[in-house]
């Protein structure tokens, strides 16, 4: 009985919910969202339905799929309409190049979702615009430099970090595990020892509590509930679940970060500072000092979303892409084989620099390679023109959304040899040699790019390496290699399959 009280009541649910949509579809059927007016000459696209767009059209967990489907069939520059939103999608690499870094400043802005609007709409370095966005960028740029991004001194803490990561997968005694938490740990300990001044215990319950609350928030995201709630808020706060944890989870994240704050601030050497928090706090002494006010800027608000968005950003892409690029190595041992001799002609047993990657030109290709097969986000961070402008023939109005479809540029057929296939030799010369793709654009151009980019390269570089001239990746027993399925998760960041392997000391 309580089976058919559930079934009843979801019906019941399902009927009222069909019953409003038709509702409103007849009251917005003659709306202007979708009047018969055109702006001059737009993008081409599917043809939308009232209220709904194109909604129906596109696999709400495969969204990257549906917006390739489109592309072949309406070209480099296309409309969608998600739900009554007017959206743009530029796809192709020639088509995202010429938009983000020849018309940088027409499609410069960020387009924040409703979900973020209610939270800090206008603070931190992602989705924000104007001067604010302009004042974090370059203060968060100038900092992370200066606290190790891109420096020996980063390296040396991601040496360090390689040892403990390695000490703790010692402890599988070659085994099968699942790394992935490791791997995330050891990630997010670089951002935390540059953005708090210190790295965390891996057993830290606070630390994995941290880790876990910024991975669900990021995969929140991208969830058909919450992305129905952020085109169609009237109807999806009826669905609301996603986006109640979601404010849950960031309610928690500023909590635990206001009590870091409160720690720092009291222990405040301002001749002598740790990390990014620090570098923040002095200069909100020194605007007290000089002036009497703190600069609009450099305000609680945005020192929280900034830090926030650092650690996201600075854990998520690089943690999924190691987890991508060890799954590679158990499923072509030819290939792991291969940038294993390469390391032990080139460096032997002394420990790995940056600077060796230029001596390593096969790794190198599998780590570039990696990063363009595993197309861990396939869409950017959605944009926004902050002017009218004519692009390709077409009339994009000021304030449209724009998708720029990242991985059809890292799969562009026109650019690539095996787009689809783990083809190292993408980056290899008929020498041998490595040479750089101009298509290569995990991290996005423009304006926008991705803050951490050296800081990523960096750190896949030198994790990466050190795990392979110290250890040996094989399928757990039983495992063969046609058994791993290379097939992703659903919802960026797209994330292997869950997986074990058998991590065992080199001799």
């Amino acid at each position: 009985m309580a089976e058919l009280d559930v079934f009843l009541q979801s019906f019941g649910s399902l009927s009222l919910f069909g019953a409003l949509l038709v509702l409103l579809l007849v009251l917005f059927i003659f709306s202007s969202s979708f009047g018969s007016e055109k702006p001059r000459n737009e993008p081409p696209g599917p043809t939308p339905l009232p209220l709904i767009g194109n909604l129906l059209q596109i696999d709400m967990w495969n969204r990257h799929k549906s917006l390739q489907k489109f592309y072949k069939k309406y070209g480099s520059v296309f409309t969608i309409y998600m739900g009554p939103k007017k959206m743009v999608v530029l796809a192709g690499y020639k088509t995202v190049k010429e938009a983000l870094v020849n018309y940088a400043d027409e499609f410069g802005e960020r387009h924040p979702a409703l979900t973020v609007r209610n939270s800090k709409k206008d603070h931190g370095v992602l989705w924000s615009n104007g001067d604010s966005w302009k004042e974090m960028r370059r203060f968060s740029l100038i900092n992370l430099r200066d606290y190790g991004m891109g420096k020996k001194a980063c390296e040396d803490k991601i040496i360090e970090e390689s040892f403990y990561l390695s000490e703790e997968l010692k402890k599988f005694k070659g085994e099968p595990c699942d790394p992935s938490q490791l791997l995330t740990n050891a990630v997010s300990n670089i951002i935390s020892s540059m953005v708090y001044g210190s790295r965390f215990d891996y057993e830290d319950p606070e630390f994995i509590a941290l880790i876990d609350r910024m991975s669900r928030s990021i995969k929140l995201m991208a969830t058909p509930s919450m992305q129905f709630y952020n085109v169609l808020p009237a109807i999806g706060k009826w669905f609301s679940g996603a986006q109640k944890e979601f404010q849950k989870l960031q309610v928690l994240l500023r909590e635990y970060n206001l009590k870091v704050f409160r720690q720092l601030r009291e222990t405040l050497n301002p001749h002598m500072c740790r990390g990014f928090v620090d570098a923040f706090f002095v200069r909100q002494q020194q605007q007290l000092k000089e002036s009497g006010v703190i600069d609009r800027h450099y305000n609680d608000a945005n020192l929280e979303e900034t830090v926030k968005h650092l650690f996201g950003a600075g854990t998520e892409t690089t943690a999924t892409t190691l987890r991508w690029i060890l799954l590679f190595m158990i499923k072509y041992p030819k290939i792991q084989d291969q940038i294993q001799e390469e390391i032990s002609r080139v460096v032997g047993s002394r420990k790995l620099q940056y600077e060796d990657r230029n001596n390593l030109p096969f790794t190198n290709a599998v780590i570039h390679e990696t990063q363009r097969l595993a197309n861990v986000f396939p869409m950017s961070v959605p944009h926004r023109t902050s002017k009218d402008v004519t692009f390709q023939g077409y009339f994009i109005e000021k304030g449209t959304v724009v998708i720029p479809l990242l991985g059809s540029v890292l799969y562009d057929e026109t650019e690539w040899e095996k787009p689809h296939s783990f083809h190292p030799a993408h980056f290899l010369d008929k020498d041998g040699k490595f040479v750089k793709r101009d298509a290569f654009m995990p991290f996005s151009a423009g304006r926008r790019v991705c803050l951490g980019e050296g800081l990523a390269r960096m750190e896949l570089f030198l994790f990466f390496t050190t795990l392979l001239q110290n250890f040996r990746l094989t399928p757990p027993p039983g495992v063969s290699e046609d058994d791993l399925d290379l097939t992703p998760q659903l919802l960026p960041p797209l994330s292997p399959q869950p997986y074990k392997l058998c991590i065992v000391p080199r001799t």
